[in-house]
Order: structure tokens, then sequence, then C-alpha cells
């Protein structure tokens, strides 16, 4: 047991966990893989408490009869962690040891050289001299299966700033994941490849024409001045466009939008070669719409960060 070497050598053990506020895609029950739609492979979830199947994130179908891509099985799951949650578990399951939690509005910069366990979400890690004993980085499905087209990517980038507060192993330092050692994002942290990471899911993205293999923009806005512009925007004929949908988990409103106006999101992806043409097309409407003053304002962005 790592943490309980670290510990006895009074070193203090890092945990991470995920940010509670997460929402994870669904993922299969059995062999955890991400449910993506059929039409489009966006992000799939449950569209609520009392409605049957799932619903996509980025075109809006329904997927009311959800069965497995990998095993074929019907079981769904989704994650919800917490902090505060796993800083009670483990302070009953090392009596007598300090526990500390940083994350949230009670963010902790450094903590010292002896025996403790320190839960931290991503980012906010505290520093300790002379580095942790021993790192744990707990709930991976929560990190990897979230409704986000950058889920792998971010989740390699915060256990490798994690795993670099850790000792060297030759000093002693272990670093241990929950997760199966034959996920891709899993075996990059243990290889300590980024490189070979990004260029896997480079060619993933493309095999299923996702960006950065294609250009896709995200209009936001009231379901109204989305349409207008759409409508008035002279897209290339290859144009696909998905939606409308909500915005993703923890995007902000676009700006001037009436606190009362619900926000809808169109997508529109092209291939790469015709990214210009894409941009181009929705600044001109953009200008004519602005122009007129009869309809709420519109962000138009091309790649966004977070799609959904």
């Amino acid at each position: 047991d790592a943490a309980r070497a670290a510990l006895k050598n009074d070193a203090p053990v890092l945990v991470q966990v995920p940010r509670r506020g997460y929402v994870p895609a669904l993922s299969c029950a059995r062999c955890r893989t991400v449910a993506r739609c059929r039409h489009c492979t966006g992000p799939l979830s449950l569209p609520g408490r009392d409605a049957p199947g799932a619903v996509c994130r980025w075109c809006a179908r329904e997927e009311l009869a959800l069965r497995c891509a990998r095993c074929g099985s019907d079981a769904v799951r989704a994650v919800v962690v917490g902090a505060r949650r796993t800083a009670e578990e483990l302070g009953r399951a090392f009596p007598g040891t300090q526990v500390i939690t940083s994350g949230g509005d009670d963010v902790v910069a450094s903590v010292p050289q002896r025996q403790a366990v320190v839960v931290a979400t991503p980012g906010v890690e505290p520093v300790t001299e002379g580095g942790y004993g021993a790192a744990l980085l707990l709930d991976s499905w929560a990190l990897l299966g979230r409704q986000d087209l950058r889920a792998a990517e971010d989740t390699l980038r915060r256990w490798m700033a994690a795993a670099a507060l850790v000792r060297s192993r030759a000093d002693g330092g272990v670093v241990a994941v929950v997760a199966e050692s034959t996920i891709p994002t899993v075996q990059a942290l243990i290889r300590w490849d980024p490189v070979g990471h990004a260029e896997a899911e480079l060619d993933s993205r493309t095999e299923v024409g996702l960006p950065p293999a294609v250009h896709i923009a995200a209009v936001d806005g009231a379901a109204d001045a989305v349409d207008a512009l759409l409508g008035t925007a002279d897209l290339p004929d290859v144009a696909d466009l998905l939606g409308p949908v909500e915005l993703p988990v923890g995007a902000r409103r676009p700006a001037g939008l009436s606190a009362d106006v619900p926000v809808s999101r169109m997508l529109v992806r092209v291939p790469r070669n015709r990214g210009l043409e894409l941009a181009a097309a929705l600044r001109r409407a953009t200008s004519v719409q602005s122009a007129r003053h009869d309809h709420e304002p519109v962000r138009v962005q091309i790649d966004p960060l977070h799609i959904g």
C-alpha cells in the first residue's frame, strides 16, 4: 500500500479527486466505455429524472435504446464525486492521521513535510518541500468520462501535474492511478508520454470527424437570434448543422443577453480546408444582424476549447 508506506515514513500523501460539479458523460456500466451519439459522435447525457433513454449534447437527438458499442450492454452509469466525501472516508481509513483538504474556496498553498493525507482537487494541490511520498489519483472515470471533447488530454495534464509533486522513484516516491491500465491515457501517464498521447488522440478524432481534424463553430444566443443568423449566413455547402443543444456545463452566457432568455447553441461543422470560408460567412452574417438591431446578441466561436 503506497499511502501507508509513505505515512509510515512520515511523508505526506497527496490524494487527487475531481471537483464537485464535473458532469461526466454516460458510460457503460459493464466496460466503462463512454456513450456517444450514433449520428454525430457527440457525448450523451440523461435528459431528465423521468425521461427515458439519453440525449446527445451536440445534435439533441434522442437515443431511446442505448447499447454499448463495445460490449453490447444496455446498462449505463454516471459518476458523482466530491473532495469532502473523500476526505471523510480517508479520515476513517487512516485514524489518527491529519487530513488536509484543498479545493473550492479553501485552497492550501503548501503543507509541511510530515505525516498527513492531503485531499486536493486538480490545479490546487499544495506543494511540499521535498515532495510527497505518494500520490493517489482517484475517480479516473469522473475525469475521463466528462462531457468534454478534451477530457482525455485535460486528465493527462492534471495527472502529470500531480505526479510532478511526488518524490523521484529513487527517493521512494510512488504514483498510483485507480483505473484500468489498458486505457490509453493511463498508459501515457505510465510511460510519461504526452506527445504520443496527443498523436493518438488526433488520429482517433480524425477517424470520427472531431476537432482538430475538422472545424466547428459554436453559435450561442436566443433561439430565434441563432436561427436568424444561420439563415442569413452563406455557409459552405458541406456545412453540417448540429443542434440546437444546451450550453456545456460551466460555459458562460453570451454577453449582453437578457438574464431571463434561455440560451441555445448550434454547432456548425466543416472539413478542415473550409474553416476560413466558414469564419468569413459567420463574420458577415454577424455584421448584418448587428446592424439591424432586431435580435438579442449572438456569440460566435470558431473551434471553442469546450464544445460540450
